[in-house]
């Protein structure tokens, strides 16, 4: 995008110029991408844009714009570039050190928020203790720590950099205090043994790409997102660990609630059947592949 120097350019027109110069690219979502930077660098949402689409960019402006520009050229999300991603309705930060927050992994939160909904009835004034394994940036356990005020949450992940992303976005959110912080590792065998209590719910949206789908991703997820967040050997692995685990730090009753592989229902049950996990059962996103998977400890 080569405008000329002595040029000035309108909202509307910058970003119907770099809208094409990002397709010509082959830049992913590049009417989207070019909003969501100018929103950034002018400090205003997307339908103001469209508002104040006449409005002229300075000097200053346009080469700042350019410079987020050429970032994303190098493939670098759009995510990472403005330090932002809305999950659930609330602007979480987040940056390399952890993964993108997917709009799939919200159905996670509804599904996991209605199951201690439902066993709220069942402490009367005692709160609900939730472990969230693999935090990342921490908006499964900041969410539904926002949305079940009755809950207090133990944010776990073997990562301390993604901690202190997760700590940050509980911080901004105003759930710190009920949110408890562990580096750990899912594959530590004597995890569980670390834990002080047993949790009413494990909740996870663990790594599930299989090694060998890793070469065929997109290229802002190879170069730019952890891979230790998203691969795991066999697609399975994580699921195997996180049920040893739970089916010993849940309480009799207690709930495990994941995320799944849009192909992986079949596998996942089956590792939650041999744990002893009663109760699965299996939701579909909005594209109608399996995501969510859920269960119980016998009593």
């Amino acid at each position: 995008m080569n405008p000329e120097q002595e040029k000035q350019w309108s909202i509307v027109d910058l970003l119907k110029k770099t809208t094409g110069f990002f397709i010509e690219k082959q830049v992913d979502e590049p009417r989207l991408s070019a909003e969501m930077l100018l929103s950034h660098l002018l400090g205003q949402n997307r339908l103001w844009l469209y508002l104040n689409h006449s409005r002229m960019l300075s000097a200053g402006e346009l080469a700042a714009f350019r410079a987020l520009c050429r970032q994303r050229l190098e493939g670098r999300p759009v995510q990472y570039i403005t330090g932002e991603q809305y999950f659930y309705g609330k602007p979480f930060f987040v940056d390399e050190r952890v993964l993108i927050p997917r709009p799939e992994t919200e159905l996670l939160v509804e599904h996991a928020s209605a199951l201690l909904d439902a066993r709220k009835g069942l402490h009367g004034d005692d709160a609900c203790r939730v472990l969230d394994i693999g935090t990342g940036s921490g908006c499964i356990a900041v969410t539904l720590a926002a949305l079940n005020g009755f809950s207090l949450f133990t944010a776990m992940d073997r990562s301390a950099p993604a901690l202190e992303v997760a700590r940050a976005n509980a911080e901004t959110f105003d759930v710190l205090p009920r949110i408890t912080f562990l580096e750990a590792d899912m594959f530590d065998v004597e995890l569980a043994s670390r834990f002080d209590f047993p949790f009413d719910m494990i909740v996870s949206n663990p790594p599930y790409i299989p090694e060998e789908e890793w070469p065929g991703l997109q290229k802002e997820v190879k170069g730019f997102e952890p891979r230790e967040a998203l691969v795991t050997p066999g697609g399975t692995a994580s699921y195997l660990a996180i049920c040893r685990i739970a089916i010993v730090a849940l309480k009799p009753c207690g709930v495990l609630c994941m995320e799944i592989h849009a192909e992986g229902a079949v596998k996942v049950r089956a590792i939650m059947e041999s744990a002893g996990f009663t109760g699965i059962m299996v939701i579909k996103d909005y594209s109608g592949n399996d995501r969510i998977i859920s269960g119980r400890v016998a009593i």
